[in-house]
């Protein structure tokens, strides 16, 4: 890898500048233009789908004559498609660009592929700058590309024994503040809440993500009702700050496409036993938060139901990813386990 300490530093500004982009179903991109002696001579970051992207927006405060010889320094390959708009290599190719520095690859096939089609035109391109920072910043989107969906975590509250909750159905509360304090945090991170018409008829829940002393957090996820009921007109749900998104629908994948289109990257399943069963079994749970109670319900409302195992050799085998103590309580946070090739029998 060849690059200099002001490409390094310009990559550090474009990273800054792609945060000041909104989250959504295309990624945060920002770039910065540098002159062949290393002076910064705009700068540019994607505003949303539909608008130029950061490429195209930083060449845009330029001359052409200013434009041609200059080394652009963006966080994402620049694509090779034609969408709302066109190729940006195709732009910088036309703009005169001598070289190009990006951090992290296109993992999208329709749009990848511009480092390709410069390289063959003579740009001198430079990847792989800053990486593991681009990477980090851009987690929920490659994660979406590479799923084809939104993330999906499972997170459900149960006793020692796996209960959810006491036999005449009350679960109030079965762990304590410090954990149910996470759970807003972790609320508060994704884009979308998900939950049943059932826990909402039953539960009437807010689904707001709280601070400690009750104020609502300055993020908030889009509340989703899955089920054919209707949510009723007097649901403390109602008054959520977002609104709430009815899915009538019982097919998940639908469900998880629809929230895609409209910019959703991570989903919080909090909707009880049947909603985290049927997304388990679906095999759509990317992660499992388990918050476990130092307390004996015994009965018969357990955590998760039917999920399609009959025998052990069905198990659904997960990784415990993590332990974190939460009070007298513990998170137990694990994901599908990945099988190995000499472990797979078919």
């Amino acid at each position: 890898m060849t690059y200099s300490e002001i490409e390094w530093r310009a990559m550090g500004r474009a990273k800054e500048l792609a945060l000041l982009g909104p989250r959504g179903i295309n990624p945060q991109v920002g770039a910065v233009v540098l002159s062949p002696t290393g002076e910064v001579l705009s700068e540019g970051w994607h505003r949303g789908a539909g608008n130029p992207h950061a490429e195209i927006e930083a060449l845009s405060h330029l001359s052409p004559a200013d434009a041609h010889g200059a080394t652009m320094v963006v966080t994402l390959e620049p694509c090779n498609h034609t969408g709302r708009t066109g190729p940006c290599a195709v732009a910088l190719l036309e703009a005169g660009v001598s070289r190009v520095v990006y951090a992290v690859a296109d993992p999208a096939e329709r749009s990848s592929g511009g480092a390709e089609r410069l390289r063959s035109h003579g740009v001198n391109v430079e990847s792989g700058v800053r990486a593991d920072e681009v990477t980090e910043m851009l987690d929920s989107w490659l994660t979406v590309v590479r799923l084809g969906r939104p993330f999906v975590t499972v997170k459900w509250a149960q006793s020692l024994d796996g209960r959810a909750a006491a036999n005449d159905g009350t679960s109030k509360w079965i762990t304590g503040p410090d954990a149910r304090a996470d759970v807003h945090r972790r609320r508060a991170a994704a884009d979308a809440i998900v939950v049943g018409t059932g826990t909402v008829l039953a539960d009437d829940p807010a689904l707001t993500a709280r601070l400690a002393d009750g104020r609502l957090a300055e993020s908030q996820p889009l509340p989703v009702v899955i089920g054919n009921r209707p949510v009723p007109r007097d649901a403390v749900l109602r008054k959520h700050p977002r609104g709430v998104l009815e899915a009538r629908t019982q097919n998940l994948h639908q469900v998880l496409d629809d929230l895609r289109e409209r910019g959703v990257q991570s989903v919080f399943v909090e909707g009880g036993p049947t909603l985290a069963s049927a997304f388990v079994s679906a095999g759509l749970a990317d992660r499992v938060l388990t918050y476990v109670a130092p307390v004996l319900l015994g009965g018969e409302k357990t955590a998760i139901g039917d999920i399609g195992v009959s025998t052990m050799a069905e198990a659904r085998r997960l990784t415990l990813t993590g332990i974190e103590r939460l009070g007298d309580d513990l998170l137990l946070i694990t994901e599908p386990a990945r099988i190995s090739s000499d472990e797979r029998t078919d």
